[in-house]
Order: C-alpha cells, then structure tokens, then sequence
C-alpha cells in the first residue's frame, strides 16, 4: 500500500509539474479561457523555448491595475523570470496591446514596430501615405490591432481577441525562429497570409487606380478653366 501510495504521490506530481509546464506560455488568461486556444499557445511556446531558449510569454487581461499603465506592468511582471523573455500582452477594458523583451538585446530577433502596425499591408500603408502626403512612414504587415480593429458580431468578440492574438504570438515565435535558423512544427506559416494579402493589394489597387482618375479628372477640369480664361 505505501508502495502505491508513494507510486500515486509521484505520479500526481508529475502530472502537476508537466501541467505547469505547458501552461507557462498563456501565462495568464482573463479573458477567452479556451481550453483549446491554451493549447496552441503552449504548444507553439513550448516548441520556441526547446529549440531558442527563448520564451515568449501571452498575457490576456481583462483590465490593468488601477494606476498602472501596460509598460509599467510588463516590467513588474519581468522580474518573474530568469530566461531570456518576452511578453506580449492584451488588456481588454485599456484597449492596449504592447510587446516587451528581457534583455532588450531580444528585439534584435522580431520586428517589434511591425508587428504592432496598425497598417496590414504595404499597398494599405501606400494609400493611407497617398492620402495624407506623408510619405515619412510606410511601416505595414501589423498582425494584431488590424484584426482587433475589425468589426465583430454578437458573441464572436472572444474569437476576435483569440485570433488576433495568437496571430501576432505566432508572428513573434516565428520571425525568432527564422533569425536563429530553426524550423518550428507547430508554425502558422505564411500561406494564409499570403492569400490575405493577395485580396487586399487587390482591393486596394482599386483604390489607388479610383484616386489616380479622380486627381486626373481634376487637374484636367483645372487646366480647362485656365484655358477658358
């Protein structure tokens, strides 16, 4: 009996270290509480920090401490950890998302600036620059605020926060790999981003053309005037 006692003793303990194991990489959810969503983000987590050493961190708030702002907390939350970290988190109620890295040396392995553009695409960033004549910053590819921004109907606000979210998780993990030469299994991959983009230069080719006979139609009517004059 105290053969199984021991034996069910060590037993629950592995199972409990292995399940603080793989929760570490969602290291905190108050919001979606998915089992699933869990899952991937540990999974891809998991998976970096064995071939990197690298850890890259999801937190999920509901709202941030009275009085604190999201860097401010971030860097409270740092000192928890002794490896190489970095935190991405999402505070619902603030409508903030931020990305923090221990050491800063880590910023050298991501693009931090684009994954937190709120511009999608390069053909997007070209219009918006058009618009305004400021052509100074065209930084695009943003992976997180375009999808938070959408418009989501009853009941799929979760989904939205759970897909933007491990969108730009996975967009972190994978430009990490990609710098330290390593291949991730449980990867996204670029082929879905890519039809994605393919519909928007699309759609915003459009706009770009829709703008070009419009300014050609005004400076034709301008130079007309002149004539008549």
């Amino acid at each position: 009996m105290k053969f199984l006692s021991r034996g069910l003793y060590a037993l629950v303990l592995t199972i409990f270290f292995q399940t603080s194991l793989t929760a570490e990489y969602l290291y905190k959810d108050e919001v979606i509480f998915n089992p699933a969503f869990n899952a991937e983000v540990n999974k891809l987590g998991s998976e970096l920090y064995e071939k990197t050493g690298i850890a890259v961190r999801l937190v999920m708030l509901k709202e941030l401490p009275h009085g604190t702002n999201i860097v401010q907390y971030e860097q409270e939350l740092l000192k928890n950890f002794s490896t190489p970290t970095i935190l991405l988190t999402f505070s619902e109620m603030d409508s903030k998302v931020d990305i923090l890295a221990y050491p800063t040396s880590l910023y050298e392995y991501f693009d931090k600036k684009q994954i937190l553009s709120p511009i999608s695409s390069p053909v997007q960033a070209f219009v918006i620059a058009l618009l305004n004549f400021d052509f100074s910053d065209m930084t695009s590819g943003g992976t997180i605020l375009p999808l938070l921004a959408g418009k989501a109907k009853k009941g799929e606000v979760l989904g939205k926060y759970s897909a933007s979210m491990f969108n730009g998780y996975a967009d972190i993990a994978e430009q990490i790999a990609n710098s330290k030469g390593v291949v991730l299994e449980n990867a996204v991959g670029s082929a879905n981003q890519n039809s994605i983009l393919a519909v928007k230069v699309l759609f915003y080719g459009f706009i770009v053309y829709g703008i070009f006979l419009y300014t050609k139609r005004r400076l034709y009517a301008r130079r007309q005037r002149l004539e008549e004059k």
